[in-house]
């Protein structure tokens, strides 16, 4: 992410959808100057207790001049919205002439790289429609540079980077401790407690899986 930023001409950050604010304190303890966007009070009650400043807004409606930033990044969070197209016309709107907007997320390609859907076969669906193939973002932003990487870790504690580790996958399923197992706790409380089930069975038989999940970055340069 720190090459992908590289080469703006200040250091004013937004970082749109932004959360508790974990990525946005990395990038200032490297001498960025950011900005965290979410429309959830109490993510941004616990990125505030970092330190770090805070606006409660919609993505898809930033109370933000144009040209207002050196940069800004949307990290996993593009398939929280429903429009993701208009996300991504605020995001570009906000940059000042040469600014850089970093997106590091899962496409299409990368949901279907997931082991972790087969103990929930009805998720298939959702994702799908939340996860739009990488040539529907790359249309979005022409001229973006493209790189792909699977987790090397599971610091990250996404779904994609938990699944280098089936017992950490069970157990954010148990306590519902990713955005997916939220919703299958939601909507799909059943199949979720049986795909638990049949998860540590595997595990305790050791024919889990083990490969973490992979991410995509685009990053897009405002002329």
């Amino acid at each position: 992410m720190c090459e992908a930023l590289s080469g703006t001409s200040g250091r004013q950050l937004v970082d749109i959808g932004g959360g508790t604010g974990n990525y946005a304190l990395a990038l200032q303890k490297l001498g960025w100057e950011p900005v965290v966007v979410d429309r959830s009070p109490h993510m941004l009650v616990r990125a505030a207790a970092k330190r770090l400043p805070v606006v409660e807004a919609d993505a898809e409606h930033l109370p933000i001049g144009d040209g207002s930033f050196d940069a800004a990044i949307m990290i996993s969070m593009l398939h929280h919205v429903r429009n993701q197209r208009g996300v991504l016309s605020e995001g570009r709107r906000v940059l000042r002439d040469r600014g850089v907007l970093v997106l590091l997320g899962f496409t299409g390609e990368d949901a279907r790289s997931l082991w972790v859907l087969d103990y929930f076969p009805s998720s298939r669906s959702w994702i799908e429609q939340t996860h739009p193939p990488r040539a529907s973002f790359l249309e979005e932003l022409p001229g973006a540079r493209m790189a792909d990487f699977r987790y090397e870790d599971t610091e990250d504690a996404s779904l994609a980077a938990l699944s280098a580790d089936p017992g950490r996958v069970l157990e954010a399923g148990e306590v519902g401790a990713t955005s997916y197992f939220e919703r299958m706790q939601r909507d799909h409380g059943d199949e979720l407690r049986a795909g638990l089930v049949r998860l540590r069975q595997d595990i305790e038989l050791g024919r889990a899986p083990r490969r973490a999940g992979t991410a995509t970055m685009l990053c897009w340069r405002k002329d």
